[in-house]
C-alpha cells in the first residue's frame, strides 16, 4: 500500500457492524421527530434556483444512533448493510423483508473492515485492511447472500493494493499492482468477477480516487510523488471500454478527484503543498469540448455521481463554528443546487450511493450526548 487517502476535515471515521439483527434502516426512524425532513433542515430550507424546473429532494431519516453505536453503510433494495463501532468494524447484512441476518462479517485479528460494501441482489463484497506492522495487507471477500458463505477473492481478481474502492451498485473500481510493479486501475463486476485494466502508472506513481457512475469511471494518476515534480491529474474512462481521457485542468498537476456522468465532469484542484488540503477549488465541464466553469470551494474528496446527479459537500466556518452542506448539479443547470444544510457543529461523512439513492451520516457533536443520524434522498 503506497499511501493513506485524504480524509475530509473533522469527518468521523465511523466504523460499524452489529452482533444482532438491526432494524430495517428504512423503518428505524428515531422515536422523536419525523421520518422525513425538508432539504436543508434543521437550519434552513433552500429554494430551487429560478428556471431550473427541478424540485429539491426530500431527505428521509433512516436511523439515529449514539456516535459509538451502529452505523448504516448502505441500503440496497433487498438488503441493509450496517457496521458496528467495535475495533474491527463488524459488518452485518440483513434481509429487509424477513429481518434475518444473512451475513455477519468479523475481520480476522489485526484487520479492520473498510467501506464501501459493494452489493447487488445476490452478492456482497467486503474488504478488510491491516495497516499496522511489517506486513500490511488488504483482503477481499465475496459473500453469497443466498447462503451467507464467503469466498476469499485472492487469485480470483487482481489483488487490491489500496483501500479505496469506488462502487456503484454491482460495478466497482480499485487499484492493483501488476507484475511490473505498476499501479493499475481495475474495473470489475461483482456478479461475474469479470475485470479489465483501464490504466497503469509506473512506480513510484500510482492511481487513486476511483469514482464510478452509471457510465464512467473517474480516477486520478499521480506521477513523481514526494518530489518537486509531483503531478496529479484526473482522467475518465467509459465503463463500456476504450482508453481513458484526461480532464483538462484549470491549473496543471494539482487536480485531486472528480466524477463524470453523461459526458460531464466535476472535479476539484488543490496543491500538495497547500496548507488547507481539506478544501479545494471545483470546476465543471459539460462535455469534453466545452469550456471550464468554476464552482467555488468544496470539501476535498467528496465528489460522487449518483442517479442523474453529481454531488459534493462544502464546508463553511462562521464565528469559529464549522457547518457542512450538500450540493448537486447535472448538465443544463446554470448553478448547483444546495440540497442540505447542516447546523453548526454537525459533521457529515462522505456521500455514498446505492440504487439511485444518496446516503449521508450526520454526526451531531454539539449535543450532549453526541449522536449520529443517517439520511437518504433520491438522486433521480
Amino acid at each position: 500500500m503506497r499511501r493513506a487517502p485524504l480524509a475530509v476535515a473533522a469527518v468521523l471515521l465511523l466504523v460499524a457492524g452489529c452482533s444482532s439483527a438491526p432494524q430495517d434502516a428504512g423503518t428505524s426512524a428515531p422515536s422523536s421527530g419525523p421520518t422525513s425532513t425538508k432539504p436543508g433542515t434543521p437550519t434552513e430550507t433552500p429554494s430551487a434556483p429560478a428556471g431550473t424546473g427541478t424540485a429539491l429532494p426530500v431527505w428521509t431519516r433512516m436511523m439515529r444512533q449514539p456516535v459509538d453505536g451502529l452505523h448504516l453503510v448502505t441500503q440496497q433494495r433487498k438488503y441493509v448493510v450496517t457496521r458496528a463501532s467495535d475495533e474491527a468494524g463488524t459488518t452485518t447484512i440483513t434481509d429487509r423483508s424477513s429481518k434475518k441476518v444473512v451475513v455477519r462479517h468479523v475481520p480476522p485479528a489485526g484487520f479492520v473492515a473498510q467501506s464501501p460494501v459493494v452489493i447487488d441482489d445476490r452478492w456482497a463484497l467486503v474488504q478488510d485492511i491491516r495497516s499496522e506492522g511489517s506486513d500490511p495487507q488488504i483482503r477481499v471477500y465475496r459473500y453469497d447472500l443466498t447462503t451467507g458463505r464467503a469466498t476469499d477473492l485472492a487469485g480470483r481478481l487482481p489483488a487490491v493494493s489500496e483501500p479505496e474502492i469506488g462502487a456503484l451498485d454491482g460495478t466497482f473500481a480499485y487499484s492493483s499492482t501488476d507484475a511490473r510493479d505498476r499501479s493499475c486501475l481495475i474495473v470489475a463486476e461483482l456478479a461475474t468477477l469479470k475485470s479489465r485494466t483501464v490504466s497503469c502508472v509506473a512506480a513510484p506513481g500510482y492511481v487513486a480516487d476511483p469514482v464510478v457512475s452509471a457510465d464512467t469511471v473517474t480516477f486520478s494518476e499521480v506521477t513523481a510523488p514526494e518530489t518537486a515534480g509531483r503531478c496529479k491529474r484526473v482522467l475518465t474512462a467509459s465503463l463500456s471500454g476504450g482508453l481513458p481521457r484526461p480532464v483538462p485542468a484549470a491549473t496543471r498537476c494539482i487536480q485531486w478527484s472528480g466524477a463524470s456522468l453523461g459526458g460531464a465532469t466535476v472535479w476539484s484542484e488543490v496543491g500538495a503543498a497547500d496548507p488547507d488540503q481539506y478544501q479545494s477549488k471545483a470546476y465543471v465541464r459539460e462535455s469534453a469540448d466545452s469550456p471550464t466553469r468554476p464552482l467555488g470551494m468544496i470539501a476535498t474528496d467528496t465528489i460522487i455521481a449518483c442517479g442523474n446527479w453529481i454531488l459534493w459537500e462544502t464546508r463553511t466556518v462562521a464565528d469559529g463554528d464549522e457547518a457542512y452542506q450538500i450540493n448537486r448539479w447535472h448538465p443544463g443547470l446554470r448553478q448547483p443546487q444546495r440540497i442540505y444544510t447542516g447546523k453548526p457543529g454537525t459533521v457529515l461523512t462522505p456521500l455514498t450511493c446505492q440504487d439511485d439513492t444518496v446516503y449521508v451520516e450526520a454526526a451531531q457533536l454539539a449535543t450532549n450526548p453526541a449522536y449520529t443520524e443517517t439520511f437518504a434522498a433520491p438522486a433521480t
